[in-house]
């Protein structure tokens, strides 16, 4: 027996692992769509020689948004807004959901989420993962808001191991046997759930998918008004690639003619040079997305599922323990239906609309002045801001977890109007109302920890 065969023989085992879980057939008929490709070679790479740089007058720019926003204060009844919620912030040392960790002026992403779907008086939705879903309940039902969310689930894959693609088995932590699809499972969640076919009938036609950490993602009217009143089927919100950009997803013309997204993971090693260049590669995913629903119904009811291009992840199945077994996580990714549309379009938006938190150094820079919320809690950059960029440097042996950075800043988040750059290495906790300005480098070099005194003005790299 051949190793493609073995590996179809262990399909058996992997359905019957999510029938015993009683996942959804859908998708455990999604999951035997990949699992088949994997058997059969597919690793999900796309190569520069079957796709081409995207010519700038092929994306949107956001003058297309012009007169606008009318259309699309008329289309907010028919709009829903789903956000992303499947993360925990592992990176940041959380095990809840990373919306619920404090944001901005004392408050969470979801009560700014929230308070923005009463301001906007749009429908909302929450995609959980089997990881954030209790979490998330319990913290809305707290809250208590005027406008209560739904709430779906996104599903579960199950991990496989690499050297001979059977159900990955953990006995010492089961849970650990699974991973999230990747949020491309936000549009077949959509539908088992049910959700797609109420929307529908209520007659919700637009959906606006949003990270929940992104709080830049605001509900934009031009936007709405723009992919309403055109009838597109799918639009994505890009922006221009920046160096730090160049390990995030970039668009790209596919030789079938469409556009495609190609992420990193799909990006093969010998090719990442090509891949990093943003001369070349000029646009990447804000994974801001615009979705006409009855079109996504109709992909559905005629394939079956969503057949997104497959990325193949290779993990240890633990993620905490780098010497464990190397599993494949099978994944999507939500811009990568920007190749099933015919008609699908890209609009470059500025910056503001992408920022996303991943670590602690993001939150450092979204808690600080250098942003406010306005009443409708919209996060905007300070007009007093003097740098339109700052790079942020924590040491990641005090800063990395969210306690610990918490408490290094607990009397308060320093000014950074006037930074450019802030690079703290060692054991600092800061006082209250302490300025950063320009170019700093804090270096405590002993274990002990040192407290920057209340009202200290840095303006030149401090040894302590």
């Amino acid at each position: 027996m051949t190793q493609s065969e073995n590996a179809i023989c262990y399909l058996d085992e992997c359905i019957a692992k999510m029938k015993a879980e009683g996942i959804d057939p859908t998708i455990i008929d999604t999951f035997s769509f990949y699992y088949r490709q994997v058997a059969n070679g597919a690793n999900g790479m796309l190569h520069d020689k079957d796709i081409q740089p995207l010519d700038i007058h092929e994306i949107r720019e956001n003058d297309c948004l012009m007169g606008c926003k009318k259309v699309g204060g008329a289309a907010i009844p028919r709009t829903v807004r789903i956000i992303l919620n499947g993360g925990l912030g592992t990176t940041m040392g959380l095990t809840r959901a990373k919306s619920l960790i404090h944001a901005k002026n004392g408050l969470s992403f979801l009560e700014i989420l929230l308070s923005q779907a009463e301001t906007s008086n749009v429908a909302l939705c929450f995609m959980n993962s089997f990881n954030t879903h209790e979490d998330t309940l319990a913290e809305i039902a707290r809250l208590n808001p005027l406008r209560y969310p739904r709430t779906f689930i996104q599903h579960k894959f199950p991990k496989i191991w690499q050297e001979n693609l059977r159900p990955a088995h953990w006995p010492t932590d089961p849970h650990l046997e699974w991973n999230p699809p990747g949020h491309g499972d936000v549009y077949i969640s959509l539908y088992t759930s049910g959700l797609l076919e109420t929307l529908l009938e209520e007659g919700i036609e637009y959906a606006f998918i949003s990270n929940s950490d992104n709080l830049g993602a605001s509900l934009d009217l031009r936007m709405l008004g723009y992919f309403s009143q055109n009838n597109l089927p799918f639009m994505m919100e890009v922006a221009t690639r920046k160096p730090s950009d160049a390990k995030g997803g970039h668009l790209a013309r596919h030789r079938s003619g469409r556009m495609i997204l190609r992420e990193s993971a799909q990006c093969p090693p010998e090719e990442i040079v090509a891949f990093q260049d943003i001369s070349r590669y000029r646009f990447f995913n804000t994974n801001n997305i615009w979705i006409n629903l009855s079109f996504l119904n109709e992909i559905i009811k005629k394939e079956g599922l969503v057949p997104l291009p497959l990325i193949l992840n290779s993990k240890p199945i633990d993620p905490r323990d780098e010497a464990s077994p190397a599993v494949f996580q099978v994944e999507t990714a939500m811009g990568s239906a920007i190749s099933l549309f015919e008609g699908a379009t890209a609009v470059c938006v500025p910056r503001a609309r992408f920022m996303p938190v991943k670590s602690c150094n993001d939150l450092l820079n979204i808690r600080s002045d250098r942003y406010l919320l306005n009443d409708e809690k919209r996060l905007f950059r300070n007009p007093e801001v003097q740098t339109d960029a700052i790079r942020i440097d924590l040491d990641s042996r005090y800063f990395k977890r969210i306690d610990d950075f918490d408490a290094r800043f607990s009397q308060g988040t320093p000014s950074l109007l006037a930074c450019e750059a802030l690079t703290v290495k060692g054991n600092v906790f800061f006082g209250n109302n302490i300025s950063i300005i320009g170019r700093v480098t804090i270096n405590n070099p002993e274990p002990r920890p040192v407290i920057l005194p209340d009202g200290t003005v840095i303006k030149q790299d401090l040894v302590l």
